[in-house]
């Protein structure tokens, strides 16, 4: 007969932390949120850690080579999207490696053709006030001008006005050419007093552009993710069908560490996966998702240097509705880091564990950390940012990003959910929807990074790894989550309420 699990499958939603004595060194700023990535024996460093627990989904509506570099900027990490062709995937690979700090790729550009209405209407959606203006309208074409909001009025300008017309020309710009150092950009910018410095090639095509406004903010990122050469670190996902052909193509592009994007984990075509790599690559590799200490301990047996956690605990997830599959992803967590604990105990090898899915209010990310995540893997979190790769709309009075599920007919990810069948999606496991435009990734993530910390001083601990031995956690009743609440008042509207 078939095995039950009478234990009530559980979310996040249905546990607090109790506090802990908090002693005085116990403060915000000497809490310390670096955290293993990927295995390592004990007794030895992690080859790769993160400085702050968060990494970026598998999804082409969040992790590009944008969200990659900023991220990475912040301590984190980004597994770019591998829905999309071997060739596409490598070259944001290749993007993230090759990026050097302070030098931005120009993601709002216009040909001298376009109109004012047109630079209107990208500034609207990307909230860019430059307006790159070259030959083919591309990040990389020959650049013919900038438009600033100082080169047009809106009150006097007419709308089909054509840009060549108000722009500021090539030959009155100040610019850099290809090879200038970021000292040197900045020197430039100061001396001419300007707010953004092009650089382009020889051949007058668009390389790079440096605001003034980014000096201040890398002398404020200490916690970059970096690698020996000083170059962002980056993930990527793969499948198990194309492989053979994808990971050289990343290794080759400098890809740091690969993930298997997959919804369930728990397969032989996972264990070929991770063998094919760790037999002829020098690269890491994690494995997932899986719900429980069997999948877990079959993963690492394959080899996996970290494992996800979580099956259809996604905001875009309908895995669980679609086919029956899945587990609270509390639940989950509690199982899997009980087999992750044993099996560090029999072997002395540590495995990261990353909680991905059931993620709905920033104190979860605190509680997947105390109940023994090493870092936790965010989809609508970071598609809400202006980082993110899709497009920012105004619906209604209020302004969203779209977001949708790899496992959705738009993504069309159908190696994602591959059961050695056809070549096709044949039923959803996603939506397409929108989620509420936050701004930019750092605000956001230093509001977030602050509750963690205060939480954990609460928990009387400044690592994550003493808030996993020190935590106390208990189940709540439904009563009490009203109870935790705001109740039995009217409420001001509050900005600073809001997540």
């Amino acid at each position: 007969m078939a095995t039950y699990y009478l234990e009530p499958s559980r979310t996040f939603s249905e546990f607090l932390l109790i506090p802990n004595l908090t002693t005085k060194d116990c403060t915000p700023a000497n809490v310390n949120l670096k955290t293993p990535l990927v295995k390592f024996n004990k007794g030895e460093e992690p080859p790769i850690s993160l400085n702050i627990p968060f990494s970026s989904a598998v999804m082409q509506a969040v992790s590009d080579h944008g969200m990659a570099i900023a991220l990475a900027r912040c301590g984190g990490i980004s597994f770019i999207y591998g829905s999309q062709s071997i060739e596409e995937e490598a070259l944001m690979v290749r993007k993230v490696k090759s990026y050097k700090a302070g030098f931005v790729i120009s993601r709002s550009n216009l040909t001298p053709e376009h109109t004012l209405s047109d630079v209107l209407d990208l500034k609207e959606q990307t909230g860019h006030s430059t307006v790159a203006i070259t030959e083919d309208g591309t990040a990389n074409g020959k650049l013919l001008g900038i438009v600033t909001g100082r080169d047009y009025r809106k009150s006097r300008d007419p709308l089909n006005r054509p840009i060549h017309q108000f722009m500021t020309p090539f030959e009155k710009l100040i610019y850099g050419k290809s090879g200038i150092t970021l000292s040197e950009a900045n020197n430039l910018i100061w001396d001419h007093k300007l707010n953004c410095l092009p650089i382009t090639d020889d051949e007058q095509r668009l390389e790079y552009l440096v605001f003034r406004k980014d000096y201040d903010e890398h002398k404020e990122n200490p916690l970059e993710l970096l690698d020996e050469n000083k170059s962002y670190i980056v993930g990527a996902g793969i499948n198990t069908k194309d492989y053979k052909e994808r990971v050289p193509a990343l290794v080759e592009a400098g890809v740091d560490v690969l993930v298997i994007d997959s919804s369930d984990g728990y397969s032989e075509w996972q264990r070929e996966t991770v063998e094919y790599v760790k037999a002829n690559f020098d690269v890491k590799i994690g494995a997932g998702n899986v719900v429980d200490r069997e999948g877990f301990r079959y993963l690492v047996e394959s080899g996996a240097d970290f494992v996800k956690v979580g099956i259809g605990g996604g905001s875009i997830c309908i895995t669980r509705e679609q086919k029956g599959i899945g587990r609270g992803q509390a639940s989950a967590l509690m199982e899997v880091v009980e087999a992750r604990d044993q099996y560090f105990k029999e072997t002395g090898t540590y495995i990261p564990i990353c909680s991905d899915g059931g993620i709905v209010h920033d104190y979860h990310i605190t509680l997947a950390l105390a109940m023994g995540a090493d870092f936790v893997m965010l989809g609508r979190y970071f598609a809400r940012f202006d980082e993110s790769p899709t497009r920012k709309l105004k619906v209604g009075n209020n302004f969203v990003k779209e977001y949708w599920g790899e496992g959705s007919n738009r993504a069309r990810n159908w190696q994602r959910y591959d059961t050695g069948g056809k070549s096709k999606l044949l039923f959803e496991e996603g939506v397409d929807s929108y989620v509420p435009y936050a701004g930019s990734l750092q605000e956001n993530l230093d509001k977030t990074i602050g509750k963690i910390k205060s939480t954990m001083c609460n928990c009387g601990s400044l690592s994550i790894d003493e808030l996993k031995h020190k935590a106390r956690i208990t189940l709540v009743s439904a009563t009490s989550l009203v109870e935790g609440g705001a109740h039995d008042v009217i409420l001001k509207e509050s900005s600073l309420s809001e997540e």
